[in-house]
């Protein structure tokens, strides 16, 4: 019997191999399929929406003309996810050349969390801004690869082994920088209230990756 993750698969590799026969219906099937991770993926590591948009739209053209070169060795979604990794790091690396702060008062990233959790309630809104925020900045402030690392893993649900391949890196490098980086997580975020709050599925998810079981999550899908 097989698994959702092996339906997925094969799934994806049929539009391809329908992609590189000429149909391009298959591709844009492929756009459709992947199109929200791989916009996901792009806001966490950027944290500018304008940036993830055009990553987004840079990714998918670079996978259609490299479409030939792709000999489906890996999954496609782990190679759009390595696309997507390297070309968010550069445009990360560009913003701090020029001094750009990432955490700003209306991150994407915040906002659409509050959207989901307190869209009615102001007082609560301004709270959980403030509980994002420094989860964001304590994620920001890691290291590149070890921040990719937990948004693949601990925001994304790849395994370990998926973001071994996405980044070009061995499994137990993945594990290590998972170990270091929930411990850097809860030391820089140790000063949240300890008190129940529904949170976003993903920082929620985030935050407990962390280690911090002292706070109730919920899962609530936008």
């Amino acid at each position: 019997m097989t698994t959702p993750a092996q339906r997925e698969a094969a799934t994806a590799a049929l539009l391809v191999a329908r992609a590189k026969a000429g149909e391009p219906q298959a591709f844009d099937a492929l756009v459709r399929r992947y199109r929200k991770r791989i916009f996901a993926l792009a806001l966490h590591l950027s944290g500018s929406e304008s940036e993830a948009d055009d990553i987004v739209q840079d990714v998918f053209l670079r996978a259609y003309r490299a479409l030939d070169q792709f000999e489906g060795r890996s999954e496609f979604f782990t190679w759009v996810y390595r696309l997507t990794v390297n070309r968010a790091l550069d445009a990360r690396r560009t913003r701090a050349r020029r001094s750009e702060s990432t955490i700003e008062e209306d991150d994407p990233r915040i906002e659409r969390a509050i959207e989901v959790d307190a869209p009615d309630d102001p007082r609560r809104a301004a709270e959980l801004r403030q509980t994002y925020a420094r989860v964001l900045r304590a994620l920001d402030a890691l290291p590149p690869e070890m921040r990719t690392t937990v948004v693949l893993v601990a925001l994304q649900g790849l395994s370990n082994a998926e973001a071994a391949i996405v980044q070009g890196c061995s499994r137990g490098t993945i594990g290590w920088r998972m170990h270091e980086g929930r411990r850097r997580l809860l030391e820089a975020t140790n000063k949240i209230p300890q008190r129940k709050q529904v949170l976003s599925e993903h920082l929620g998810r985030l935050l407990e990756d962390a280690g911090m079981p002292i706070l109730e999550f919920e899962a609530l899908r936008s």
